[in-house]
């Protein structure tokens, strides 16, 4: 038999419906080869139905059945018997003669995730270096302290963070400079912006909490500026941090969080998307619980923290030492950071229902965010146990209160258990998506810490790790919604990933990682990032040119009126073809060719199909590529939509000709090819998922 003809997966065109209720009948769809099978069973559990053949279409074989699912997790597989006598099992590796479970296709009954964010192109912010919109909201150089450094003020824009100090550097991005960019965003084509923690806390990335129920006024808005100093408190002969008060202030608090409100109504009048980080597993030593600077101690309405007093009523939220209180105050910081106090949600139920009230409040009335990203969710807690159980009431509870809200979580390794359709909706896709792709191009590590050359242009290897990672940790409804970057604020930038230089700020010259760099390359990976499956998300800046070693030189400013337009305009064309074509959001995907330094591969639908051929060698190359497998007529003609190369790139609209199911290609040095096969001319979103566009026979 023809294994090449083989196929099924979970989208619209095989499972439909493809995020089936409890209980609901659905229908499964198998292909093959014409007239080459005799028999096609689906197999599930102690079961094995046969399916009927149901239609034939250009030298295919389709077979159907319906089966009620149930409520537990369905996994299910394909045996078919041959002409020629063979057996195969056929699962999310393709044909094979030996079974895995873990890469059994499963369906969840009930799970799905929101229609909005399956192949959304999402947007990065990292507030205080995007744009100063109001420079009434910048914190004031000395305007407090905080781990034994002074917050600063930078003056110039155009300055690179410092490694020692950047935490407390503030540059003066905010809220109203998104608002000021939001026409720039819905330009680029952007449906969503992710924005890095906003809410009250003393630092620039706002990864140590201060106060989760506001939106920070340095981010938002000062309409009080007393510039009254808090009493500063001696302890041990040192000086705890001098605190102006800008951030407590009733009025300004409010105003900042109606500034976010109105944020989020601007964005979705452009139909743009807001998720907020949720940074629940720790909190700063600044938060109003802990206040370990003792900053809220004599502030009116708020109750002493569990640093300053034991009988605080927020003792339990933390984890003491219970040895010699008062004298002994260590508590269990986060990787052991003093200022991460761990949030002890075993010990108090009023924390917990406390986090839970946060994730419901800012994707509720009036401030209507789009979801949840939630940092280092797998830390959450002391025990698996437990964060299986916050997670569950968490996704249950917030989908009560925006039932289309995404819940993101970031996350390395195997996340398979969280993705059950109870907890999370998806993932940071850092194992199937960022590391395999930067690996296949440049051969670096992430935080650009490692150079390995053996893995540049593994094609193999690229493939089969999309493959197998991707396959054990994803069910349809989380892959095509994971979160697919190239850069973000915890890693190189992967235009300075581009040239092969391993180091970072701390250790070599902010500028040595804008030189050397091969803007080709990103062109390559922006092509793979906005046609894989998932959600293309951009790091701002990425699109303008930006470079930068890990943490924290990867947080530079964007350069208004600088950027490489060259660069943004090849993003917004990208972005349009991601859009445009029904099949690269929510679409089917085969590997087409594999060879060193070399990959081509299909996304494809009942209707159209395209092509992605990247060409990483220093010299042209030909290629004979089989692209029948997609489905399309075995004559047939692509248009071309995009082509880059080493001296940038073109849309201009020629056409290939396929043969017998063949597309001869010639592809130059350091090329990037997007090629489109379309049967029945532009297909909007809204007609490709309707119920009436595809039907079973």
């Amino acid at each position: 038999m023809n294994q090449a003809a083989f196929f099924h997966d979970m989208t619209l065109d095989y499972l439909r419906p493809s995020e089936p209720d409890i209980g609901r009948i659905t229908d499964f769809r198998f292909r093959c080869a014409q007239s080459e099978a005799c028999e096609i069973k689906l197999v599930y559990g102690s079961e094995q139905r046969k399916m009927e053949l149901s239609e034939t279409d250009n030298g295919f074989d389709y077979y159907d059945i319906s089966v009620n699912i149930g409520r537990d997790p369905f996994r299910y597989h394909f045996e078919i018997k041959g002409n020629d006598g063979s057996f195969w099992y056929f699962d999310k590796r393709g044909a094979v003669n030996d079974l895995r479970q873990s890469m059994e296709f499963m369906v969840i009954p009930g799970f799905s995730t929101p229609s909005w964010a399956k192949g959304a192109v999402m947007y990065q912010i990292f507030v205080d270096r995007f744009f100063n919109g109001d420079r009434t909201n910048d914190p004031m150089t000395s305007e407090y302290s905080y781990n034994d450094r002074p917050c600063k003020r930078v003056e110039d824009w155009e300055q690179y963070p410092d490694p020692t100090s950047d935490f407390c550097e503030f540059y003066g991005g905010d809220l109203q400079g998104v608002l000021d960019k939001l026409d720039y965003l819905e330009d680029l084509g952007i449906e969503a912006i992710y924005f890095n923690p906003i809410f009250v806390s003393p630092s620039s990335h706002k990864y140590d909490i201060q106060d989760y129920d506001h939106i920070d006024p340095h981010f938002g808005k000062i309409v009080t500026d007393k510039g009254d100093v808090l009493p500063q408190y001696e302890k041990d002969n040192k000086k705890a941090s001098k605190y102006i008060d800008r951030v407590t202030q009733k009025e300004n608090l409010e105003a900042s969080d109606a500034l976010f409100a109105r944020v989020v109504e601007e964005a979705h009048k452009r139909n743009i998307k807001v998720i907020l980080d949720g940074v629940f597993n720790h909190c700063g030593s600044f938060n109003k619980w802990i206040d370990k600077e003792r900053i809220y101690e004599d502030a009116p309405g708020y109750p002493k923290g569990a640093y300053v007093s034991g009988s605080s009523p927020y003792r339990n939220y933390f984890s003491f030492s219970q040895d010699n209180w008062p004298y002994n105050k260590s508590y269990d910081g986060w990787w052991g950071f003093d200022t991460l106090p761990k949030l002890n949600y075993e010990g108090s139920k009023e924390l917990e229902d406390y986090i839970i009230g946060i994730g419901k409040k800012w994707v509720s009335e009036p401030y209507n965010a789009d979801g949840w990203r939630l940092d280092v969710a797998a830390d959450l807690g002391h025990s698996p146990q437990y964060n299986h159980k916050f997670w569950k009431r968490f996704r249950e509870e917030v989908k009560m209160a925006n039932p289309e809200a995404i819940i993101l979580a970031e996350h390395y390794g195997s996340a398979k258990d969280w993705l059950m359709g109870d907890e999370w909706d998806t993932v940071m896709n850092y194992d199937a998506f960022m590391e395999p792709l930067t690996w296949f191009l440049t051969g670096m590590d992430k935080h650009s810490d490692e150079f390995k050359p053996i893995k540049v242009g593994n094609a193999r290897e690229f493939f089969d790790t999309m493959k197998y990672v991707g396959g054990e940790n994803f069910t349809m409804s989380s892959l095509y919604t994971a979160m697919n970057e190239l850069s973000n604020h915890d890693h190189s930038r992967f235009l300075t990933r581009t040239s092969q230089k391993v180091g970072r700020s701390s250790t070599m010259m902010s500028t040595s990682a804008n030189t050397g760099i091969k803007k080709f390359q990103m062109r390559q990976a922006v092509i793979i990032q906005m046609t894989w499956p998932g959600a293309p998300t951009i790091y701002y800046g990425d699109e303008a040119g930006v470079c930068g070693f890990t943490d924290p030189d990867n947080r530079r400013t964007y350069p208004w009126g600088k950027e490489d337009r060259q660069m943004v305009d090849f993003h917004r064309e990208m972005i349009k073809i991601h859009k445009s074509c029904p099949e690269l959001k929510t679409g089917s995907i085969r590997e087409l060719y594999a060879e060193n330094n070399i990959l081509v591969y299909g996304r494809f639908n009942r209707t159209a199909a395209v092509v992605v051929a990247i060409n990483n060698n220093s010299f042209e190359v030909t290629r004979d590529i089989e692209v029948w497998p997609m489905g399309i007529p075995r004559d047939a003609s692509f248009s071309q939509l995009l082509v880059s190369d080493g001296s940038g790139f073109s849309t201009s609209n020629t056409h290939k000709t396929v043969k017998n199911g063949i597309l001869s290609l010639t592809m130059s040095r350091n090329t990037g090819y997007v090629l489109r096969f379309d049967s029945f001319g532009a297909v909007t979103d809204e007609e490709f998922w309707s119920d009436n566009f595809f039907k079973f026979d």
